[in-house]
């Protein structure tokens, strides 16, 4: 892919001052530009703050989630009828005020994403060996909305196998 800006440009000019490397100044190539800029850090840790009180109160309060998983050797939550994509959850806090970042992955700390493309017999063990169920909604939806891999990986093998026949399927 080519870049069309002229980085000669003096808006670009000092942008690139102290980089080494040509490739990538032409072109998108971020092995190039790794390749001739990349340094190893060398040193220790003596560099790192202190956690503050709010990372430290945070960090205690997702510990105990762990250690009742690691009690109990079960997630403390997992979800049973959103399949997990980028925006399936409202944002989730483990202590909103406290949190610079927001949001984690699901609607709560630990809580589980359900990834149902494994199929539904997967997802139906999974909830039966923690005593949880599926949602029956979700147990009616998921093999309409998703093709399982059984079903595609045969419809893939008769094409093939049409194909090697000359047949027109």
């Amino acid at each position: 892919m080519k870049v069309d800006i002229d980085t000669s440009d003096k808006l670009y000019a000092d942008a690139w001052l102290g980089f080494k490397g040509t490739d990538w100044k032409n072109e998108i190539n971020v092995r190039d530009f790794i390749q001739h800029n990349y340094t190893p850090y060398e040193g220790d840790e003596s560099f790192l703050a202190e956690a503050t009180p709010a990372t430290t109160e945070l960090w205690e309060k997702v510990m105990e989630g762990i250690r009742i998983e690691n009690a109990t050797h079960a997630p403390v939550d997992f979800d049973t009828n959103i399949a997990t994509t980028i925006t399936a959850h409202d944002a989730g806090y483990i202590n909103q005020p406290l949190e610079k970042i927001v949001g984690l992955q699901t609607d709560a700390p630990l809580k589980r994403a359900l990834h149902p493309f494994g199929g539904i017999n997967m997802i139906k063990s999974s909830f039966h060996a923690y005593g949880r169920e599926m949602d029956s909604e979700f147990e009616y939806l998921l093999p309409i909305c998703v093709k399982p891999i059984t079903r595609a990986y045969l419809m893939f093998t008769h094409r093939i196998c049409c194909a090697a026949v000359n047949l027109a399927c």
